[in-house]
């Protein structure tokens, strides 16, 4: 991809045969938690987390291409990347509108590993661990813990009206989803040294 000639573009959304049409001459850039990555993705896909996109990498990998693809599980973290990196002048931006579930839906092939917990069921694994935790302390031990329900209650009010969830964020930054999955699909050795 010629980041120089090519002018900044919308980001458009692209069905998952398109995707596997083009594969060959695009940028498939997985944005996922490194754990997610290893539990399936698409053969030829990057994986270059949400968490630490950086830009000068994408451009260097994007060389050749004539277009890259934000991955991730359904479209949103693909988005919040779009957003990123057009904002940063990249492209010829596309997302993968559905995610690795529309592809895998379509009957298109993934690369599977061992399976994980999703990011998404992480974060409603913790959110109700902490509003139980709250519940239970507030009543067993003390009226104020009742607090820490009522916070994390707002927290997934203000994630729900904004799109956005800082729970994710940390708990896909926590080691057990940061590990790197040797193999396929990471990023290209000869632009890290």
């Amino acid at each position: 991809m010629n980041t120089t000639a090519l002018p900044v573009s919308s980001v458009t959304s692209i069905s998952a045969v398109d995707v596997d049409k083009m594969r060959s001459d695009s940028l498939l850039l997985d944005v996922r938690t490194p754990m997610e990555f290893a539990e399936a993705h698409i053969g030829g896909s990057v994986l270059h987390p949400l968490s630490n996109l950086d830009l000068n990498e994408i451009r260097k990998l994007a060389v050749g291409k004539n277009a890259c693809v934000l991955i991730c599980r359904s479209g949103k973290r693909a988005n919040m990347a779009a957003e990123k990196l057009m904002a940063s002048g990249l492209p010829n931006l596309s997302v993968l509108e559905g995610g690795v579930l529309a592809w895998d839906a379509a009957g298109l092939p993934l690369i599977r590993g061992t399976k994980v917990i999703s990011l998404e069921r992480q974060v409603r694994i913790a959110a109700g661990s902490l509003v139980f935790i709250g519940a239970a302390l507030g009543y067993f031990v003390h009226p104020n813990w009742m607090a820490l329900s009522a916070f994390v209650g707002a927290g997934l009010v203000f994630a729900g009206v904004t799109d956005t969830c800082a729970m994710g964020m940390l708990i896909a930054r926590m080691p057990w989803n940061s590990h790197r999955p040797s193999g396929e699909g990471q990023k290209n050795p000869s632009l890290t040294k």
